[in-house]
C-alpha cells in the first residue's frame, strides 16, 4: 500500500509539473512558438536540399527512375542494353533528377508562409502535443496540393536546364526511353516508358522536402540545442 501511494504521489508531481510548465504559455507564445518552429523546419529543410548533392547523396529523400523505367534496371545486364550503354543512360537520369530537385528546393521557402501566418491556436494546440511530425503533417495537408501547383513549373524549368554534362533531364530521359522502349516487343516482353517525368520528379522532390522537414522538427522537440531561440526553449521546454 505504501509503495501504490508513493507511485501516485510521484505521477501526480510530475503532472502537476507539466501542467505548471504548460499554463506559463500564453495562446499567443504557442502560436508563436510553432510558427517558428516551422519556418525554421522549412528554411533549413529547403536550404539543405537545394546545396548540390542535397538529394543525391542522401539516400533517404535520392529521386531513382520512376516505377514504370524499372524494366530497365531489371533488363539491364541484358546484351541488347549493355550495347547502348544502358548504365550510362540510367545514371545520366538519376543525377539529372536530382540536380534539378536540388534546383528548385529553394522555391518552397516563400510557399510554406500563408500557411504559417494563417496558423489558429487550435492548430497550434494540437501540433503542439501532437506525434513529433505533427507540425510536418500540418504543413503538408495546408500546402501539398498549392506547393505541386507552383512547384511544378519550377520542376520543369530545372529539368530544362542542362545541369549534368550539358544535358538535360528530359533529354536523358528521351534518351533513356529512345534506348529500351524498341527493344519492348512480344519477343522480349518487356514494358514500354510511357510515365510523365515532370510529375514524378515533382511529387518525389516534394517527398523528400517534406521528409527533411519533418527530420527538423523532430529535433526541435527532442533536442534542447536545435532551439535556435528564446520562443522555441519556451515552448518546446514544456515537452521535456
Amino acid at each position: 500500500m505504501k509503495k501504490y501511494f508513493v507511485y501516485i504521489l510521484i505521477i501526480s508531481t510530475i503532472g502537476f509539473v507539466s501542467c505548471e510548465k504548460e499554463s506559463t504559455l500564453t495562446e499567443e507564445e504557442i502560436i508563436e512558438g510553432l510558427k517558428e518552429a516551422l519556418k525554421v523546419g522549412t528554411d533549413t529543410a529547403s536550404t539543405k536540399l537545394h546545396k548540390q548533392n542535397g538529394y543525391y547523396m542522401d539516400l533517404a529523400v535520392k529521386i531513382l527512375l520512376p516505377p514504370d523505367a524499372h524494366g530497365v534496371l531489371e533488363h539491364q545486364n541484358d546484351p541488347l542494353l549493355q550495347a547502348v550503354g544502358i548504365d550510362q543512360k540510367i545514371e545520366q537520369l538519376i543525377l539529372s533528377l536530382n540536380r534539378s530537385a536540388e534546383d528548385a528546393a529553394i522555391e518552397a521557402k516563400p510557399i510554406f508562409v500563408d500557411a504559417i501566418v494563417n496558423m489558429t491556436i487550435s492548430d497550434a494546440y494540437n501540433i503542439l502535443h501532437g506525434t513529433d511530425t505533427a507540425a510536418t503533417s500540418y504543413l503538408q495537408a495546408k500546402t501539398r496540393q498549392q506547393l505541386f501547383n507552383i512547384f511544378m513549373p519550377k520542376v520543369k524549368a530545372s529539368l530544362n536546364k542542362p545541369l549534368v554534362a550539358g544535358m538535360t533531364a528530359y533529354q536523358a530521359w528521351d534518351q533513356l526511353k529512345a534506348a529500351y522502349n524498341p527493344l519492348c516487343n512480344p519477343l522480349t516482353g518487356w514494358q514500354p516508358i510511357t510515365s510523365t517525368l515532370d510529375t514524378f520528379a515533382t511529387n518525389k522532390g516534394l517527398d523528400g522536402l517534406f521528409k527533411k522537414i519533418s527530420e527538423e522538427e523532430k529535433q526541435i522537440r527532442k533536442d534542447p540545442a536545435a532551439r535556435v531561440n528564446d520562443i522555441l526553449k519556451k515552448v518546446f521546454g514544456t515537452l521535456d
